[in-house]
């Protein structure tokens, strides 16, 4: 199974795994999250990255989902990637982790793509 780790500003990934526990009415396994407060200095957090990861991390990899694209969550998670193995995507979104959570089980190109366009897909004009 492909562990989850979350990265992002302040408590965004603890709610989203607390939305995603309530949409599945348990806490799913091998997902970890850390926030990111103004006063953090992305160096001193990316030992404790690097722990979590390994926390998520069963064997079969991680993907690592941040908020911003280039923001401080964003350039920790990039220092983290080794392809196909640890892999990061920005803007997270509760679609994206449910996609993410729906495909873990199998290879890691397709958790990426599923996790990409349910993030994508699950953005609607409501009318």
């Amino acid at each position: 199974m492909i562990g989850i780790f979350l990265i992002t500003h302040g408590s965004l990934g603890e709610a989203l795994i607390q939305c995603t526990c309530h949409v599945l009415n348990k806490r799913p396994v091998q997902m970890v999250q850390l926030g990111v407060s103004a006063q953090d200095d992305p160096l001193d957090l990316l030992p404790l990255a690097r722990q979590m990861l390994a926390l998520a991390d069963s064997g079969q990899g991680v993907v690592v989902l941040t908020d911003i694209f280039g923001a401080t969550p964003s350039n920790i998670a990039k220092k983290l990637i080794a392809p196909g193995r640890v892999e990061a995507i920005a803007g997270v979104n509760l679609p994206m982790l449910l996609r993410v959570l729906t495909y873990r089980e199998r290879d890691m190109h397709t958790v990426v793509q599923r996790a990409v366009s349910g993030g994508c897909d699950g953005v609607l004009h409501i009318k």
